[in-house]
């Protein structure tokens, strides 16, 4: 555990409070509309999971690196469903996951 607050944890964390922000302000646009796939649920689960991310290498849990990889497979998720609407939104949380995912790799490794 001795990654505790390196410039790479920084970045994840940020990375994850940045997606975690978006998740929810692409739910606040769709939550009212009608979607052909998992979004804006996606949002929700996502969301959650960086939070949990950000606040775990925050404190340096024990278990960071476990809630990493989670967290890349609920962005990796999410980015799949946002990113198949055209929505300005849903673009913007599908590249706000793929970032959060890509900085979790270099946590979770």
């Amino acid at each position: 555990m001795s990654h505790h607050l390196t410039q790479a944890v920084h970045d994840c964390i940020a990375a994850c409070n940045d997606c975690a922000t978006e998740c929810y302000n692409c739910f606040s646009h769709m939550a009212q509309e009608a979607s052909s796939n998992d979004c804006p649920a996606c949002c929700i689960d996502c969301a959650t999971v960086c939070r949990l991310c950000a606040d775990s290498m925050a404190r340096n849990s024990s278990f960071y690196k476990e809630i990493c990889q989670l967290c890349i497979r609920i962005c990796n998720w999410c980015a799949e469903q946002c990113a198949a609407h055209d929505m300005e939104h849903c673009q913007k949380c599908a590249d706000a996951c793929r970032r959060c995912a890509e900085t979790c790799h270099a946590m979770a490794a």
